[in-house]
């Protein structure tokens, strides 16, 4: 593919041969031919025939020369669409490099809206013209009053404003009295304002918003990190670095990991800013996609908060990014592109020479040990804005509970929930497992309920009556007889969900106002948006929620949090299963006490020695980040390490283990990496694909992705299977 890059505003006159990348998992850029009537330039939206297809690709520059001129297809047409930015075309480049990825497919990640390359749609507007009408009836003076303030409106608009049938709108135009005028279907985004609603800061919080001022000044790459515990107004902060990218009419995108998160933080936005930004995330139709991917690329849109996939939107002016909860899992693609949208977004900033912001209350250490190296800014926030202070956390030893096997809620918990809701305010329950029950099996011959199609037990969800695979969605009504042994009314729910926990909350408190949080229970971001409201306005008295609830929600009249289970993360020897178990404890912890009214927090445990659970306890987070550094260095384990997974699948399992059996017997050897495997995935079935998988581990500075290339690119993959590369991995099932 070719690497050489060209001013945006330069034009390829003399060059009839150019490289065009295509949005497709291809190798590289393929030649095509400029007729002599079109003038491309790097960067530009073309259609090009691929085989008896018509595909939009990028022109990325001059032509290989590696076909003859004869053979060449001719670009069809260049869409007026503004060209991809430069920088963006070096992130393409830079991510398929990094994860081992075809090109075509990271830039498919650019192009997800479809229709946005053509020129948007118009439709006709009516504003007040130059002529007065010839005879003025008290409907025409009704529309000509309406059409008074300048402003366009449409046909329907107009006529229902002034209480006119359509016909008054037309003779008023054939007269000259109402001018039509061509606009854009998409309506245009409001501009917001720097300076609309500063707000008062703390000495804390206005020392790290004006560090991070001078960064968005300075017009250069740096990382900075936001360090600050939940409740302390971070969101503030970093606004106020999105105000001096305005001041200077330069574009911001803030990445958050959740749909349910991006609600709340709009409307601190929209206050802060008196205009609403720009949405990006999978909840968006694809009108609204069209919309948001061409203001963005045209520069009107100039604040965009969304999902990772925001990562790759085609700014031409980017100033700032902020990647707010830096540290939640959820900003890994796990499939497709496999890439880490925090670290990416790292890249485009220094590709881009402007300055990153990474927020959280419980940063990962992978930034923790960046920002001890001075690689990047760290900026600390360590008290609770205004009359908040941080909760009290009381660990409640399981052991000693003695709870029958269908009771999950101690005692204690129980009369704090009592003594909570006799004080008017409200509680909430975190677990982080959807549905009724993890497991069910047979009480007769002991069948687990299993996914026909994947090696994972069915989830019961009661309200549903159903039996559902998280892995695949795969569901089936709960049957009466065991498929095993054909007992009747023997299969029996094991373990506590959140569906389980509602049930017997409401055995004692059945009066309570109960609503479960959790992917199951808000599908898209109204309804997610009606429970929050719910939850604010006080028309919730317990909130029973899986990791949903723990994204950064501000709820003020919560003043008790109870963890129902958290010794759940400590299983199954995740690398990082320790550390992401402390991150959501925590979060979690935080989300109580966040107003004037203390906070206090029981943590169940049947293992509350565990140093997650003793620093929880202390509060020592950064004594318990340095065991893990300590602890991950031995090992060289990232970040003081590499790791890269290899998995392959298949529906034909033997034709799977031999693939990997011919690739270890072909693995280069070389010091400073090792191979572990190939072995089964710990979840070795989905979807009826067959995984197996390969670890790598190697020092820091080994080029692990050169080493990779030159063991896999000569071996032939089977057709029928499918081989995916994880550099970095975050998830080891």
């Amino acid at each position: 593919m070719a690497e050489t890059f060209f001013d945006a505003d330069a034009e390829l006159e003399d060059i009839d041969v150019v490289s065009v990348l295509l949005p497709l998992p291809l190798a590289g850029a393929y030649d095509y031919a400029v007729p002599g009537e079109l003038v491309v330039s790097p960067g530009d939206y073309v259609e090009v025939p691929l085989g008896p297809r018509r595909v939009i690709g990028v022109v990325w520059g001059p032509g290989s020369n590696d076909v003859a001129s004869e053979k060449l297809k001719p670009i069809e047409q260049r869409f007026s669409a503004p060209a991809m930015p430069e920088s963006l075309r070096r992130l393409v480049d830079w991510v398929a490099d990094y994860t081992l990825t075809a090109p075509g497919l990271v830039l498919a990640l650019t192009m997800r809206a479809r229709g946005a390359f053509e020129p948007p749609k118009e439709v006709a507007a009516f504003r007040l013209g130059v002529s007065e009408p010839e005879r003025l009836t008290p409907a025409r003076q009704r529309v000509l009053d309406v059409a008074a303030d300048g402003l366009l409106r449409s046909q329907r608009d107009l006529a229902h404003e002034a209480g006119v049938t359509s016909g008054v709108i037309k003779g008023l135009v054939k007269s000259g009295a109402l001018e039509t005028v061509m606009r854009p279907v998409d309506q245009a985004f409001e501009r917001p304002a720097p300076d609309h609603a500063s707000p008062t800061l703390s000495d804390e919080q206005s020392a790290a918003a004006g560090r991070l001022v001078e960064k968005v000044c300075s017009k250069s790459f740096s990382v900075s990190l936001l360090d600050g515990v939940t409740g302390s107004g971070k969101t503030e902060v970093y606004f106020e670095a999105v105000a001096e990218a305005l001041r200077q009419g330069r574009q911001a995108l803030i990445l958050l990991p959740e749909i349910a998160l991006t609600l709340q933080v709009f409307e601190r936005f929209t206050a802060r800013f008196g205009a609403a930004p720009a949405a990006w995330h999978s909840g968006l139709s694809q009108i609204e996609r069209r919309r948001v991917w061409r203001a963005v690329a045209s520069g009107e849109a100039q604040v965009v908060i969304g999902a990772r996939s925001a990562l790759f939107l085609p700014f031409p002016d980017l100033g700032l990014i902020v990647v707010d909860e830096e540290h939640d899992q959820s900003f890994k693609q796990e499939d497709g592109v496999i890439y880490h949208a925090r670290d990416m977004a790292v890249v485009r900033g220094q590709l881009g020479a402007f300055p990153v912001v990474l927020a959280s209350a419980t940063p990962s250490l992978e930034t923790v040990t960046n920002a001890q190296l001075g690689k990047y800014d760290w900026l600390r926030l360590g008290l609770r804005y205004g009359a908040a202070s941080l909760p009290e956390i009381i660990t409640l030893d399981m052991r000693t509970a003695q709870l029958s096997a269908d009771k999950f809620l101690s005692a204690t918990l129980v009369d704090e929930m009592t003594k909570t809701f006799a004080a008017g305010e409200q509680a909430m329950l975190f677990l982080n497992r959807r549905g009724y029950a993890p497991l069910t099996l047979c009480r007769t011959c002991g069948y687990r309920m299993m996914s026909p199609d994947s090696s994972s037990w069915l989830v019961e969800h009661r309200f549903q009556n159903l039996l559902v695979c998280h892995l695949t969605g795969y569901s089936i009504p709960k049957p009466k007889k065991c498929p095993e042994c054909g007992a009747e009314d023997t299969l029996a729910a094991c373990g506590p969900g959140v569906e389980r926990v509602y049930e017997e909350v409401k055995t004692h408190f059945p009066e309570a106002r109960i609503e479960i949080m959790s992917s199951d229970t808000i599908r898209g971001p109204q309804e997610i948006a009606e429970l929050i409201a719910r939850m604010e306005g006080g028309e919730i008295d317990l909130l029973i929620g899986t990791q949903v609830v723990a994204k950064g929600h501000n709820f003020p009249g919560l003043t008790l949090v109870g963890i129902v289970d958290a010794d759940l993360g400590l299983k199954g020897g995740d690398l990082r299963a320790a550390e992401r178990t402390y991150q959501l404890l925590h979060q979690v912890a935080g989300r109580a006490g966040r107003a004037d009214k203390p906070g206090r927090v029981y943590v169940q445990s049947y293992m509350p020695e565990h140093p997650v659970m003793s620093a929880l306890l202390a509060g020592e987070r950064d004594g318990f980040l340095a065991q893990e550094a300590v602890e991950r260095e031995i090992l060289s384990m990232p970040p003081f390490g590499r790791l890269v997974a290899i998995v392959a699948s298949g529906r034909d399992g033997p034709q799977v283990e031999t693939y990997m059996r011919d690739l270890a017997r072909q693995a280069p050897k070389a010091d400073g990496v090792m191979v572990f495997g190939p072995i089964p995935a710990p979840i070795a079935v989905v979807r009826g694909r067959h995984r197996h998988r390969f670890l790598l581990k190697a020092a820091r500075d080994f080029n692990i992705q050169a080493y990779v290339r030159t063991w896999l690119e000569p071996i032939k993959v089977p057709n029928s299977v499918r081989v995916n590369v994880d550099v970095d991995p975050y998830s080891f099932l």
